[in-house]
């Protein structure tokens, strides 16, 4: 993610020669490719604690229907 906001930040001041603009915004896409792929196994993987029938604590997954209606 640092290394991301320095590419944007970097992109933003508009100060690169062309050549290096293409070159950071091809790392950055990149970038961006890698931590989407990250996040997509992390919210798979995520796993809601609720409070079951009997009071006892239980796992089940994350739904964000279940979530926004509460």
């Amino acid at each position: 993610m640092k290394r991301l906001e320095e590419i944007v930040a970097k992109l933003e001041r508009g100060d690169a020669p062309l050549e290096d603009s293409l070159a950071m915004f091809e790392e950055g896409t990149a970038l961006i490719t890698r931590c989407n792929r990250l996040l997509d196994k992390a919210e798979q993987r995520v796993v809601m604690l609720t409070r079951g029938a009997d009071g006892a604590p239980e796992e089940r997954e994350f739904d964000e229907k279940a979530v926004s209606e509460q």
